[in-house]
């Protein structure tokens, strides 16, 4: 298959989850290209091209960071592609972790994802989906509470501080849009700059106010999913503890926390067969759940990691997983051509 990953900026790309997988795909033949979100051409004859940066084809890298340092070196190749000459499109950018100045970068991936779906391309995650999903928060709020904290979102200030009474004086405060624990306030009786952090996040938009969960303190668990249903592999879960670093109560990597084995909990079982019908409608393939004890309390449609840390813990690498679930469905799209729409395909086992 000819797959392209749309990731932020190839020149910035790291060796996270999506080189795992670009790797991977390599690996097993294909043709992989990687291409950023400034990297779409349109044309007034209806031509949608992309800019594409693919690996020479006697390179042999022996791992994902092998890879990227491939893809960022002089070696690497860049040639522009019809988009309908190309098998598979996943978007794997994330508009949150956009440099001020780009704001024009944060829609534009799942914008031309749904051009190219429309060429008949297969786009994972759907599109669509995206496009409904695209602020993750937010679609995170639209599941059953049975199985989240309490929360509020909101910009008025009043309602902010009625919800900090409400819950006993403490409550976790973060932005609706973001991502990597930044702008994540954990606020109690003793916080004094209050008004200001209020006042701070408003001024970026609207404010997540979140019931604070005491297990916390043991960090949180990413849980991978795929088609709706947790990976598995050798009989292993795609599940990873994060533990938060000393002082510090954000479970992020980024935020210096550390990553530990996990068992697949009855808790984590109940909060994926909640979610799973709403992830398969929406035709997202490959979701990451946060949960906290018997919580959720975050999602992530948009670019989810977690997968490149699976190794350090004694966890297989997925990427083999995901890869053939992605062949599966260019088979049955072969098979059934249209009959199958990509909102199905893309969730389809």
């Amino acid at each position: 298959m000819k797959i392209c990953f749309v990731v932020n900026s190839v020149e910035t790309e790291k060796c996270g989850t999506t080189a795992f997988i670009m790797h991977e795909a390599r690996k097993r033949s294909h043709e992989v290209y990687a291409m950023g979100v400034g990297d779409f051409s349109f044309t007034n004859e209806q031509e949608l091209a992309v800019v594409a940066t693919s690996l020479p084809k006697n390179a042999a890298p022996k791992t994902a960071q092998d890879f990227i340092d491939l893809l960022h070196s002089e070696k690497a190749k860049q040639e522009k592609i019809h988009a309908r000459d190309l098998d598979v499109l996943f978007i794997r950018n994330n508009p949150t972790e956009e440099a001020e100045g780009r704001n024009w970068a944060e829609h534009s991936g799942v914008a031309f994802g749904r051009m190219v779906q429309k060429e008949g391309v297969l786009v994972l995650n759907d599109a669509y989906g995206l496009s409904d999903a695209f602020i993750d928060k937010l679609y995170f709020e639209e599941l059953p509470s049975s199985i989240k904290p309490a929360s509020l979102i909101t910009r008025n200030k009043e309602d902010i501080l009625a919800f900090f009474e409400e819950h006993k004086k403490k409550m976790v405060l973060k932005p609706l849009e973001g991502s990597g624990g930044r702008g994540v306030y954990l606020i109690d009786k003793n916080e004094k700059n209050l008004n200001q952090i209020i006042e701070n996040l408003t001024a970026q938009g609207y404010i997540i106010a979140q019931e604070f969960l005491p297990a916390v303190k043991d960090g949180d668990v990413r849980v991978l999913l795929m088609n709706g249903r947790i990976m598995v592999k050798d009989g292993k879960y795609g599940v990873i503890r994060r533990i938060s670093s000393e002082g510090e109560f954000r479970s992020n990597i980024t935020q210096g926390a550390t990553t530990d084995v996990s068992e697949y909990t009855d808790d984590m079982r109940k909060i994926v067969e909640i979610v799973a019908p709403k992830l398969i409608r929406d035709g997202l393939f490959f979701v990451g759940l946060d949960i906290v004890k018997d919580k959720l309390i975050e999602i992530n449609v948009l670019s989810p990691g977690g997968m490149d840390n699976f190794p350090e813990v004694g966890l297989p690498d997925f990427s083999d997983v995901v890869v053939k679930a992605i062949e599966r469905k260019l088979e049955y799209k072969k098979n059934y051509g249209n009959k199958l729409s990509n909102r199905e395909l893309a969730t389809m086992d």
